[in-house]
């Protein structure tokens, strides 16, 4: 699952991103129940990488803090250049869309999810 991307553990938070340093040029947030982080993040990246996959020069990034009452959400990532209209806009849909964080807290909560 991690192949080709950087897992970035400080204390209890964990950073997915391909390149290194995990910049984030553009990012939108949101608080989850707890569930497995690192699980979490990969399908987090999965779904951003294919609502914003047209953006030219986009490397994901998505970090995962433990927060009161779960988990805090960073997703977004480094851009080339200049940041495209209604990019936060788009990430944060992600972010906010009910199947999509309905998925990532089932998948996230199985057993054994690191």
């Amino acid at each position: 699952m991690s192949r080709g991307w950087h897992i970035l553990r400080e204390n209890d938070v964990v950073t997915l991103c391909r390149q290194l340093p995990a910049n984030m040029d553009v990012s939108a947030s949101v608080v989850l129940p707890a569930a497995g982080p690192l699980r979490l993040a990969h399908q987090i990246r999965q779904d951003m990488w294919r609502a914003v996959q047209n953006v030219r020069g986009f490397s994901p990034v998505v970090r995962i803090e433990p927060v009161e009452g779960g988990l805090k959400v960073t997703a977004g990532g480094r851009v080339l250049g200049p940041v495209a209209p209604g990019l936060r806009d788009r990430i944060a849909a992600v972010l906010e869309d009910p199947a999509k964080r309905n998925r990532w807290l089932r998948n996230g909560a199985r057993r054994g999810a690191k």
